[in-house]
Formats: C-alpha cells, structure tokens, sequence
C-alpha cells in the first residue's frame, strides 16, 4: 500500500444481515486511490462494487448492513470513526459519487437547477443567487447547451444523456478532490456513452482530481483507467496497472473476462467468444476454498480446502490464484 495515497482501504468488510443468513457482500477489500489518478474497479454484477463505494461514503442501510470490519483512511481522516456531521461534510464536497440511474437520482418534482443549487448551498453559506448562478456554470461546464434554460426544466424533460451530466454537474459542483462514478455510462447507447467518459477525463484533468471508476465493462477500463483491481464473490481477485492486466492476466476469472470480450475478427471465421461456465456463487453458501473454484477450468486439488491469499506476483501485479 502506498503511503502517498489519497484514499486507502485495508482489509474493509461489509456484511447484511438477512433472515436467510449473513451476506458477506465485502469481504477483506484493500485498495489505494492516489490523487490525480482513475482506478478501475471491475467485475460482474453482485461482486461487491457498488458496496464498496457506499462503505466508502458510508451509505450503506443499517439494518440490514453493517461494517464490521477494516479501515477507510481518506487524507489521513479515518472515515469510519468520523461523527455522522463531519461525514456529511465530506459527502459532496471532498469525495462526491455519480450513482448509476440518473433518473432515479435525481428528484423529479424539483428543476435541475435547484437540485445542483441545493448542494452548493449544503455545504457553503452562499446566496440563493450566488448557487443558482453557481448551478448554471456546472451546467456550462459539462457541456449542456444552453444552460439558462435548462437550469429551469424538470429530469424529465432531459435526455438520458443530458441527465448524466446533470448528475456530473451535481457531483463536481464543490470541486471534490475523489470522484467515485458508479457505471456512469450503463443506460447510454455507445456515442453518448463516449461523450460521457471523454466529458470525465477532461474534467478529470482540469480539477486535478482521482477517479474511482466503477463498471463491468473492461473497454471502459481499457479506455480510461491507471489501474484496475478485478473483484469477485466480494473479494479483489487480482490488481494491476492497466496494460500489464490486459497484456499478461494472471488470474483465471480474469482471462476468463477478457476472453469474452468480442473482437472484430469473431465474425470473420476468427476465434469464437468464450463464456464463463456456471453462475456467480451465492453469497450466502460460500465455497470454502477459492470461490472461482467451481467455474475454473483450470482448479487443481489444492484450490479447495484452501482459500488463497491475494498475492503479489511481480512489481505491481497481484493475484488470488495459487496457480499464478
């Protein structure tokens, strides 16, 4: 773990408890966000991305969640001890989060100006003037035509992709020094999803500030990221820098990922795409050892009884593979 980081998470735990039995939606997460730069977080759906984010922020529903274990340090403050009025100062202004439906986000009784207004105004004693105008500049600023107007339009009124960058406006609207932006392209068809993380990355580069970018899709990550951890059953099953992970993946989930991804030459007589066996395990009957075990083609006796440790392989390049 670097100790230049902005963001560090060590060993963090997440679980819900539920009739059925406990849910370990995280279990034992470190990871390190250094300012300026965008960390991919990767991996199917249900592997814990999302309630990383919200641990993070704390957003997490008690009950039925609950923290029960490991440390959030973010400059050097430990969020978890933090009282409930110092985290809420933190939420929007020094780390803000771009959740994945826009629509449901956002508040469809009120314009999109006094919902971006109204952050401003939570965290810093500005007119009702000054936070509107404040409101415009963000719409400006991520690019909406017209800005004037639409400050005054519902959600509604919006295109989806108009309504991310809304979302964007809100998040960025106190200069955050962390932006944890949950697959903030999911609902966008392909050109608006490419305006979208072009919007990012500019922006991104403008305030100096570090990404934390959530998503299933590794072009995304290809496309945009520095580093990028790959998370499975609540677990980072393998991290690195983002070629070296492309280039040389170590650990099967991952080859697995990648070996799905179409290529152009598919449809040309070249390889057929190739699908991960079985099923996403339930996070309530765990396997005991490596919990990719029952979909690796490549498990051996020892993957079992034993589950292993997240390692590091070479410079830089973990993994949670014995056989890596």
């Amino acid at each position: 773990m670097r100790n230049d980081s902005l963001l560090t998470v060590e060993g963090l735990q997440t679980h819900f408890f539920t009739e059925e039995g406990v849910v370990r939606a995280v279990d034992g997460v470190t990871l390190s966000v250094r300012p300026g730069e965008t960390l991919g977080l990767v991996g199917e759906s249900g592997c814990g991305k999302t309630v990383t984010a919200l641990s993070i922020l704390r957003l997490i529903p008690d009950p039925p969640g609950r923290i029960v274990g490991g440390t959030i340090s973010f400059d050097g403050r430990d969020l978890l001890r933090l009282p409930e009025e110092e985290i809420r100062k933190i939420r929007g202004s020094s780390i803000s989060m771009i959740f994945q439906e826009p629509m449901t986000s956002l508040n469809p009784v009120f314009t999109v100006g006094e919902q971006v207004a109204e952050g401003i105004r939570h965290h810093q004693k500005v007119s009702r003037r000054e936070a509107w105008d404040r409101a415009i500049e963000g719409l400006r600023r991520v690019k909406i035509a017209d800005p004037v107007r639409r400050v005054r339009e519902y959600p509604h009124q919006l295109s989806g992709g108009m309504r991310q960058r809304v979302m964007i406006a809100m998040a960025l609207a106190l200069g955050p020094r962390l932006l944890i932006a949950d697959e903030p392209t999911t609902a966008l068809d392909v050109t608006i999803q490419a305006q979208i993380l072009e919007l990012l990355l500019g922006l991104q580069e403008e305030m100096k500030m570090a990404v934390m970018l959530i998503t299933h899709d590794l072009g995304v990550i290809a496309e945009t990221a520095d580093r990028v951890l790959v998370m499975y059953a609540g677990r980072v099953v393998e991290e690195a820098v983002v070629k070296d992970l492309f280039d040389n993946p170590l650990h099967p989930y991952t080859q697995g990922l990648l070996e799905s991804l179409p290529r152009l030459e598919a449809g040309k007589g070249g390889r057929r795409l190739t699908a991960i066996p079985g099923l996403v395990p339930n996070l309530l009957e765990l396997p005991v050892g490596c919990k990719f075990a029952p979909r690796c083609s490549k498990a051996v006796g020892e993957c079992w009884p034993t589950e292993p440790e997240l390692r590091e392989i070479r410079p830089g390049h973990w993994a949670r593979c014995i056989l890596a």
